[in-house]
């Protein structure tokens, strides 16, 4: 998913906006919220059902940490950009003395852009000379990464066209991973940018290093695909050993057992997975921290937002809750300009139908398919973030058009697993024993 960033006078429209809708917050103060690290917090969560999370704050803490940016410093950031354009768009940089400070500010110009929206900033970059459009060219300018946002590298190389596909293989073989551990590959991987919330990414991501990490180590797995398997149970070990909302933590022999049959029917030596066990129970993966403009990429240009009614839980009042959805998650918030969210529900394993209300129109409702509670948090009424308790989530929205656009969008980001989906067709092939070969 491509994201984009408002401008200045748009940001300025949300906000005299909330006033009129009962909104009197001035911090002015945007979402911090990562969708990116809330799918990766969920991601982990999934494969141990029944797991409660403490908090969203304690979420928040783990390896995929949030960072945080108010609407001033976006404003500032999005003025910048702004002025440096409308200065050079003017004129006067024409001089042989003034060229290369003309390049310097549209290099910068070119990574603000990327930064909000990687394909423009791609494409004002190669439109300006400052880089050429090869795929190649394009993957070192990534793998540099100089003044780029690791969530929008993660964004742009996951994407699914033939000139991405291209820039992430060559990105991939920018990476040497000869003579490393599986291990070791990874954090090299893992550090060059932020993998995104996306299922579909991730694969066409873990595929390509899988492949990377296999031709320069030909002697260590039969196939890519028992590359692939246990570099994500490598992941997700990471995750289950150091994330506080986990409790039981694996033992070794419980990772061992997980990765069995998984090389062409056969067992990966022990001694392979007990090295890569004690690597990741030493010393977690370090996920990149970005430069602060997480939030432009979980709430700019979602996949749908606008005013609805709640229903409550408990009591069931209706109050009127502004909703944002993007990356396969529906947020709410009490005002437009709330710096974090009442509520989040994943929109995994859950269905949405259409529903009617005697004491409200245009209703349609969120419900769990196959568990008791719907996987959700939300703040009390004393600012604690505590696990939500409803089988369903009501909402009436203001006319019958824009329920039938709530239910479509949601419908298109609900999510069924993919994470394990994928893994569970990819460690079945795995296991596929060689028996062709033996005939």
């Amino acid at each position: 998913m491509i994201f984009t960033g408002r401008s200045v006078d748009a940001l300025d429209e949300v906000q005299r906006g909330a006033g009129g809708a009962g909104g009197t917050q001035q911090d002015g103060g945007r979402r911090d919220v990562s969708a990116v690290a809330i799918a990766a917090g969920w991601f982990s969560s999934l494969r141990r059902p029944g797991k409660r999370k403490k908090s969203y704050q304690k979420q928040a803490k783990s390896a995929w940490d949030l960072s945080v940016l108010s609407t001033t410093q976006l404003k500032d950031e999005l003025g910048e950009v702004v002025a440096e354009m409308e200065a050079m768009e003017g004129g006067g940089l024409t001089t042989d003395e003034t060229k290369p400070s003309n390049k310097a500010k549209q290099t910068s110009i070119g990574r603000k852009k990327f930064n909000m929206d990687p394909k423009k900033g791609i494409e004002y970059l190669i439109e300006h000379n400052l880089l050429t459009p090869t795929p190649e060219d394009v993957a070192q300018f990534l793998y540099k990464g100089e003044g780029l946002n690791k969530t929008a590298i993660g964004d742009y190389l996951g994407e699914r066209h033939d000139f991405n596909e291209r820039v992430l293989r060559a990105f991939v073989e920018l990476h040497d991973f000869t003579d490393l551990i599986l291990v070791q590959a990874l954090r090299q991987f893992l550090w060059s940018f932020r993998l995104p919330g996306e299922a579909q990414k991730i694969d066409r991501m873990m595929e390509c290093f899988a492949q990377r990490y296999c031709q320069l180590n030909p002697n260590i797995f039969t196939n890519t695909d028992t590359c692939y398997v246990l570099s994500f149970a490598i992941i997700m070990l990471n995750t289950s050993l150091h994330n506080p909302s986990v409790k039981d933590k694996p033992s070794v022999d419980q990772f061992i057992s997980m990765n069995r049959g998984i090389n062409n029917g056969g067992d990966l030596p022990r001694e392979l997975l007990v090295s890569l066990y004690e690597s990741i129970k030493t010393e977690p993966f370090k996920i990149p921290e970005d430069d602060g403009n997480d939030l432009m990429h979980t709430f700019f240009n979602p996949d749908k937002e606008g005013w609805l009614w709640k229903q409550g839980g408990r009591y069931k009042s209706w109050k009127r809750r502004w909703f944002i959805l993007n990356d396969n998650c529906l947020y709410y918030f009490e005002y437009t300009t709330d710096k974090e969210p009442r509520g989040i529900i994943p929109l995994e394993n859950i269905q949405v139908r259409e529903i009617q209300d005697r004491h409200k129109p245009h209703c349609f409702e969120l419900y769990a398919a196959g568990s008791e509670f719907i996987k959700a948090c939300k703040t009390d009424s004393e600012g604690k973030v505590v696990e939500g308790k409803h089988t369903v989530y009501r909402m009436s929205a203001a006319t019958d058009e824009e329920k039938d656009e709530w239910i479509k969008c949601v419908r298109q980001s609900i999510s069924h697993n993919p994470f394990y989906d994928m893994l569970a067709a990819r460690k079945k092939k795995a296991q596929k024993t060689n028996v062709h070969s033996k005939s």
